[in-house]
């Protein structure tokens, strides 16, 4: 696990949901693409769903992670692309069982009108540094 600093800014906002306004680290970047609700096998889990796609979207963040030799307490940052705000407390409660609250990412969110097939409720990308 490489050595990260989150920081608040001291004259910031405080953070309007949990996540640090800043992450810093030296060693090896690692960017994990867009992930959405597809197992395996390439099928849509959770139709509809944004609790359920959420819990796949995170188990395919894992996936890509661990093939990089990274974990979630590598990541520094994610950006969550939702068609509807309405699914991010789906979308918080899927990081919390992957993402201790004592190593937040940075985080963004935003409401898009659609992802690439109109099933997928969400999409979300992760960026973390692993040790030199």
């Amino acid at each position: 696990m490489a050595e990260l600093t989150r920081i608040s800014a001291p004259d910031g906002v405080a953070p309007a949901a949990a996540y640090s306004h800043v992450v810093m680290g030296t060693g090896r970047f690692v960017a994990v693409s867009g992930q959405v609700a597809l197992d395996e096998d390439g099928k849509l889990v959770g139709a509809g769903d944004p609790a359920a796609q959420a819990r796949q979207v995170f188990a395919n963040l894992l996936r890509c992670l661990t093939a990089a030799g990274a974990t979630f307490d590598d990541v520094v940052k994610l950006t969550f692309f939702v068609t509807d705000m309405a699914y991010m407390p789906a979308v918080r409660a899927a990081r919390d069982e992957h993402i201790s609250l004592d190593r937040l990412p940075a985080a963004s969110a935003v409401q898009v009108a659609g992802l690439v097939h109109p099933e997928f409720l969400m999409e979300i990308e992760a960026y973390a540094v692993l040790p030199e």
